[in-house]
């Protein structure tokens, strides 16, 4: 074999096991989640959907003959560490798709990043409907604000039969101004009134002022489109100030947390979700029983929504062959008819998909069914 052969041998293995090695490298999907702080409860059970779905790809082969390794952030809950961690996710862990967040305020932070970035994000729970304004690169598998607070103002007016109802929202939170305008619009052209709408900051842990404005106000029934941190301590402090009409939420209230610290108070409320794990439909109940034997508790609308989120990015990566991030985006944009846990996914022309929602009661300390509200 002469010397030039040789060469050409040695370079044609090497090249051959350099190939082989890079088609084994795992595909990096990222995850930026509130794992720490006030939110914890939203990231800690959105991630554990998200490591499910992982893992159950990897147990069937993965995909495109590769192994999927997550890489999850922590953002600590804190306005700006969005924004932090997901230029790190592209930048320096090199990841295909972004997944998060499950508040609308911090998707908002790094939707331009991943825009710019020309990387997808997929939003577990994102319903603010300006998230997917930002740019084609950005999805979400849940429905938006804007069906949300229409959702609880039907609720309101024709299950409860409420006529004057009271608005408390939140100033600092672009979603919880959102719901409230959805809300308002549909309540007052159903025929009936906006008694109160007083406000309150992200944080704030006395609510007393609002509230006797609002028992004063001759409200039967208020709104707080919020999240669950502030919600429980309004319950609380209502019932405490011998409001006794019902109080009414969004998917932000949908945590442990809300019954703990809220306790007895919280018993009667109601709130807009996106999942019932007592829902009798056969993609519901397995899933129930897989998160059940995996994490030893029950599954709930945020973990639900993180399993369903890493399971459509899959799914395009798929359909596209590739990881190409403009090639994962078109696939994604196509989405037509995909079976989620939550429900059936097509996405419209502004990738945001079109789905039913439910209604939760707090009964015995728990959430239970109530309701579920078509579009």
């Amino acid at each position: 074999m002469t010397l030039a052969l040789r060469s050409f041998v040695s370079l044609f293995v090497s090249t051959l096991f350099a190939t082989a090695a890079l088609a084994q490298d795992p595909i990096k999907l990222g995850e930026f989640a509130s794992l720490t702080g006030k939110e914890a409860v939203f990231g800690q059970n959105a991630t554990k959907g998200t490591q499910l779905a992982i893992e159950e790809v990897n147990a069937a082969g993965g995909v495109l003959g590769r192994k999927l390794e997550l890489v999850t952030e922590d953002n600590q809950s804190k306005p700006g560490e969005s924004a932090t961690v997901v230029k790190k996710l592209i930048s320096r862990d090199k990841v295909s798709i972004v997944l998060g967040e499950i508040t609308s305020g911090r998707t908002l932070e790094a939707a331009p990043i991943c825009q710019n970035a020309r990387i997808p994000l997929v939003s577990p729970g994102a319903t603010a409907s300006e998230v997917t304004t930002k740019g084609n690169y950005i999805f979400r598998v849940c429905f938006i604000d804007e069906f949300q607070g229409t959702v609880m103002a039907k609720f309101a007016r024709d299950t409860l039969k409420l006529n004057r109802v009271a608005i408390l929202s939140s100033v600092s939170s672009a979603q919880s101004v959102g719901l409230a305008k959805h809300f308002r619009e549909r309540f007052t052209s159903g025929g009936g009134t906006i008694a109160a709408e007083p406000k309150y900051g992200e944080g704030d842990k006395d609510f007393r002022a609002q509230l006797t404005a609002i028992k004063a106000s001759g409200a039967d029934g208020v709104f707080v489109p919020g999240y669950y941190a502030e919600a429980a301590l309004i319950c609380k402090q209502a019932r405490d100030l011998g409001l006794t009409v019902p109080l009414m939420g969004v998917d932000g209230w949908e945590s442990p947390d809300l019954v703990a610290i809220a306790g007895a108070a919280a018993e009667g409320c109601y709130l807009s979700t996106h999942y019932s794990p007592e829902s009798k439909s056969p993609a519901v109940v397995a899933f129930n029983a897989r998160f059940q034997k995996r994490w030893g508790i029950a599954s709930n609308a945020l973990s639900v929504l993180g399993y369903d989120s890493a399971m459509l990015a899959i799914d395009a990566i798929r359909r596209a062959g590739s990881t190409d991030g403009a090639k994962v985006r078109d696939a994604l944009a196509a989405t037509k008819n995909y079976q989620a846990v939550t429900g059936t996914i097509t996405f419209d022309a502004q990738r945001n998909p079109t789905k039913s929602a439910v209604v939760l009661t707090v009964k015995n300390g728990k959430f239970a069914f109530v309701q579920d509200v078509n579009p």
